[in-house]
């Protein structure tokens, strides 16, 4: 690539040539968009071309995504004026909530002229938020014409018909065909004269009504809850890992409790679950044939497995956490120990201490009852 750049420098006829053949094999919003995400580097760029080539791919998915919205949205959509965030689902609620977040850093980096920044930025919404989990969390609402779903189909449209719009104004100056393409095929608000092109639309601000703190925190409990969930099914026999099986959750107070109940139909959704129990911890022991897995110090979800699990796995899997338990209790404790510790250590950092090995002890009490289970 460094041999291409410098012939480019001395012939611009060569430089055009070589632009087209990379724009006839990739299409130029893919080329673009890896050429941008390289600025972060330096003037000479050493540019792998399977990475322009997984922009292109990324390209289809994009495409995909406005088939299914326009799909799900119906010929007849009208958007709304007004979005009424207080009545939509969580899930809408985030993804409005990340999309604000998104744009305002978005616009920060592109005004510092960091387009790498912009550009990493735009694509974790609509690859990691929006297609990811936002998509697959809304799926169930339009499953079936169940009246029970009425309400959160008619705000998931607008959510993502909202999202969709947005999303593809923020990603116009770093991929302006593609955008245009889709864009031109989403409905617009009736009473609104529709522009002529994405490029004469503005370019999307946060907007302060969309930022929700509260759900963007439950939001990371429920991933990190699937992401822990889709691990134990990865590890679970072939023929298992497309079933839907049922999950449990332990937590070890009301309040993880209460967010992890809140939100089950999201977490079944997304982990793929036949049914979520969730219990606090002293009420409930797990049925045999569960695998195990930690979420966080204060919930850990297990698996149901029909038919035998592969225990000595399990009691591996338990015996590398409880070594690196150990480790971390013996590095604490002994720091604990050192005759001066009382005078020259903060109280605060004293207090820090005592929380992390009082956390570290119960992580360790529960892993050797959960190897003694397994033993049973």
């Amino acid at each position: 690539m460094l041999r291409i750049l410098a012939f480019m420098r001395a012939s611009p006829i060569l430089m055009i040539r070589t632009r087209q053949r990379f724009t006839n094999c990739f299409g130029s919003d893919a080329l673009r968009f890896a050429l941008v995400s390289y600025t972060a580097q330096c003037d000479k760029i050493n540019l792998d071309i399977l990475r322009v080539v997984g922009y292109r791919q990324w390209c289809n998915k994009l495409w995909n995504a406005v088939r299914f919205a326009i799909m799900k949205l119906g010929y007849n959509y009208s958007p709304p004026q007004i979005l009424i965030l207080e009545t939509m689902p969580f899930s809408c609620k985030w993804i409005l909530s990340v999309l604000n977040k998104a744009i305002s850093k978005t616009v920060e980096s592109l005004e510092a002229f960091e387009f790498s920044d912009a550009a990493n930025t735009v694509y974790a919404w609509w690859q990691y938020q929006f297609c990811d989990v936002y998509i697959e969390a809304i799926k169930p609402y339009f499953a079936s014409d169940n009246p029970t779903f009425a309400s959160e189909r008619a705000h998931a449209q607008h959510a993502l018909w909202t999202s969709l719009e947005t999303g593809l104004r923020l990603l116009h100056p770093l991929m302006p065909f593609v955008t245009e393409e889709l864009w031109q095929r989403l409905p617009s608000p009736k009473d609104t004269e529709r522009k002529a092109s994405i490029m004469m639309c503005d370019y999307p601000t946060a907007i302060e009504t969309w930022t929700n703190e509260k759900v963007e925190s439950e939001m990371e409990t429920v991933h990190a809850t699937v992401k822990c969930m889709r691990a134990l099914r990865a590890g679970l026999l072939e023929k298992q890992k497309s079933e839907r099986l049922p999950g449990f959750a332990l937590c070890e107070n009301n309040l993880t409790s209460e967010i992890v109940k809140s939100h089950e139909f999201e977490i079944r959704t997304l982990a793929n679950l036949s049914s979520l129990e969730v219990f606090i911890k002293g009420e409930h022991a797990a049925s045999p044939g569960s695998s195990v897995e930690t979420v966080n110090e204060n919930l850990k979800v297990y698996l149901k497995v029909e038919g035998a699990i592969n225990t000595e796995a399990e009691q591996e899997k338990i015996r590398n956490k409880l070594g690196e338990l150990h480790k971390q209790k013996d590095k604490l404790q002994k720091m604990m120990r050192v005759s001066t510790y009382e005078e020259k250590v903060p109280a605060n950092i004293r207090e820090d201490n005592a929380t992390k090995l009082a956390k570290i002890l119960q992580e360790f009490d529960f892993f050797e009852k959960e190897s003694a289970r397994l033993a049973a």
